[in-house]
């Protein structure tokens, strides 16, 4: 008997029935896959998923297809979230063994999701389904308004994978400032990590439309994009086709980040804001010298340089930067369970809406999973570490005010009761689903005794 698995119309897999496995009492598998057969429990799943990865490890071909085929049992794209979840996991499972037991799969690793470009409507419609974006935006744009009160010109250097649709809610709140609305320039990248969601209109065109709701609201406002990247390097499936282009945008637009190219001027307050930006900057030495630093490393030390009064960093409060496969699908599986969770409390198991947001998810599980080297962008740090990166770059912690805390609480009263918040280490912002970390916020400042 075969079972054969699809993960999309262009890929299959022939699964055996692994029959002689169940029927070994001497295998040292046998008792945890007959006992996990049709489960749903989590942690039975997350036994499985390792088993997988320990064979893929060894190159065992014949053991990873017997537990997939288990594993194929279980999942559900249209199940609950353990099997929805495993749905996912076990796609990117199929995606490595295509890779490093090309012999023992009949599977095109070579295909990917492929994800549609959204219109701007949706794409509000999309960061509002649950408040992991919208958590970071309303907590950095609270710190952000607090951090240039008595400046009448600001500039934001925008460094985010949602689009600009931070920046709204900002503009509407500067245009209502009491001593009066400051000038506001935002400098987005010409390009940005290759990762959903995706826009069906250029930087330029979010660029206008932020442009005509500031003149709506009477702000003055100039949008600009840093135009760095090699050419060859502008579309999303040539920099994941390319496996040192990923690495040479970045550098490309390091070398871009100077105050004569930003036109940076004395008179404004300078912001930087990253919003699950950083971990596409690879944490790797770039080079053999003890001073050669990491891509994540030179950028904080460059921003450092040009003494801006706040930088807001927020991103999803996990670390899946392991080298060890197995160590990233135990923590990948106990941190991405929370928006599948989080999503079956409020849409259908055949909405529409919810398998797009879960793809997503899924794109970054076959990222993290399937790949290795510079192919793998997703290198996740927690927000305990990224805390210790910032102060070993020179930083200090900003605390979040009262009001912030406020607006944030107000925000999650919108969603369902499973989310909350609270504050950590280093005044940290800590987005919670029924109690488990899943984003953190933080602002930083230049440390004082590093000032020129």
């Amino acid at each position: 008997m075969k079972t054969e698995l699809r993960g999309n119309s262009n890929t299959s897999i022939s699964l055996q029935n692994p029959s002689t496995l169940f029927s070994n009492p001497q295998s040292s598998l046998s008792g945890a896959l007959n006992g996990c057969l049709g489960s749903l429990d989590g942690a039975c799943i997350e036994k499985l998923l390792l088993h997988c990865a320990s064979a893929l490890e060894h190159n065992d071909g014949t053991l990873a297809q017997q537990v997939m085929w288990v594993l194929n049992n279980v999942a559900s794209l249209v199940g609950d979230p353990n099997q929805r979840l495993t749905s996912w996991f076990l796609r990117a499972l199929i995606s490595r063994a295509s890779k490093v037991c090309p012999t023992a799969m009949n599977f095109d690793g070579g295909s990917t999701i492929w994800r549609r470009n959204m219109p701007v409507t949706e794409l509000a419609v999309y960061v509002d389904l649950i408040p992991w974006h919208r958590f970071g935006f309303c907590a950095s744009n609270s710190a952000i308004l607090k951090a240039i009160e008595g400046y009448s010109k600001v500039h934001i250097l925008d460094f985010s994978i949602t689009h600009c649709m931070q920046w709204p809610t900002l503009i509407d709140a500067l245009a209502k400032r009491a001593e009066g609305a400051p000038s506001l320039r935002i400098t987005v990248p010409s390009c940005r990590p290759p990762v959903p969601p995706f826009l069906n209109v250029s930087s330029e065109e979010v660029g206008l439309r932020l442009s005509n709701f500031a003149k709506f609201r009477d702000l003055p406002f100039e949008f600009n994009v840093i135009d760095h990247g090699p050419s060859s390097f502008t579309s999303r499936d040539q920099i994941m086709s390319k496996e040192s282009s990923r690495d040479l945008y970045f550098e490309s637009l390091l070398n871009h980040l100077t105050p004569s190219m930003l036109d940076l001027r004395d008179d404004e307050a300078l912001v930087i804001n990253c919003q699950n930006w950083l971990r596409y900057l690879s944490d790797e030495q770039r080079g053999s010298n003890v001073q050669d630093s990491s891509l994540r490393d030179a950028f904080l030390c460059t921003v450092k340089g040009f003494n801006p009064c706040i930088v807001v960093v927020v991103d999803e409060d996990s670390d899946l930067s392991a080298p060890s496969l197995s160590s990233r699908i135990t923590a990948c599986f106990n941190y991405l369970w929370i928006p599948f969770d989080a999503l079956e409390t409020f849409l259908l198991k055949d909405s529409s809406q919810r398998f797009e947001y879960e793809s997503d998810i899924g794109h970054k599980i076959e990222n993290i999973i399937s790949f290795e080297g510079v192919q793998r962008i997703e290198r996740l740090e927690s927000g305990i570490k990224l805390s210790q990166r910032m102060r070993n770059a020179g930083f200090s912690s900003v605390s979040f005010c009262e009001d912030t805390v406020g607006e944030v609480r107000s925000l999650l009263e919108e969603h369902a009761s499973g989310w909350g918040m609270k504050i950590e280490e280093d005044h940290m912002l800590v987005l919670t689903w029924k109690g488990h970390n899943s984003v953190f916020s933080t602002a930083w400042v230049r440390n004082a005794s590093m000032q020129d």
